[in-house]
């Protein structure tokens, strides 16, 4: 019995130890514009900095809404290992704009955020068409909401469940060859 205890003990420290990495998110570090700062003039597109590689995959999306809830973002979201970035039109009224982004993150969920700059001195651009503010194969890149993608939790249980199973198989076996 102690053994079967100890073998249990040891598969849920295995499941312990290696669960970790594969339940890392992205986690975004750093922008330009960055976080909650003031500007004078729009920037030609905006950098978006995370902890880990990014996948370069047609779901990422990132989005600049204006004071007047226009879209400011136009063109291709492009991806460089773990800095992701879309070109901007020249920006307009001076105010509050935010980034809106999804991205597919390295351990395959989407990542979902927001961050806010303030535009101080009012820009001479005007927002993108309808058009021209769709991402490819995505619908509206002005609402990148919603999270999810990845392996459902289900399939993390049944692991941990056939680990735990092969853990007390073995622990009783040797429990059974050591008593004879």
């Amino acid at each position: 019995m102690r053994k079967a205890l100890v073998g249990f003990g040891v598969a849920v420290l295995f499941l312990l130890g290696t669960a970790g990495p594969a339940l890392a998110h992205n986690v975004l570090i750093s922008t330009n514009p960055a976080k909650d700062s003031s500007v004078a003039a729009g920037p030609d597109k905006v950098l978006l900095t995370f902890d880990q590689y990014v996948q370069n995959a047609d779901v990422n999306q990132v989005a600049v809404t204006g004071p007047s809830g226009d879209q400011w973002a136009e063109g291709p979201v492009q991806v460089s290992d773990n800095v992701v970035s879309a070109p901007l039109r020249p920006l307009g009224p001076a105010g509050v704009y935010t980034i809106g982004y999804r991205i597919l993150s390295a351990d395959g969920h989407s990542v979902t955020g927001e961050v806010k700059f303030t535009l101080t001195q009012a820009g001479t651009g005007t927002p993108a068409t309808a058009q021209a503010a769709k991402a490819p194969g995505t619908g509206d890149a002005a609402a990148p909401s919603g999270s999810g993608g990845g392996v459902p939790i289900w399939v993390w249980i049944a692991g941990a469940v056939v680990l735990l199973g092969v853990g007390m198989t073995v622990a009783l076996r040797t429990g059974k060859e050591s008593a004879k």
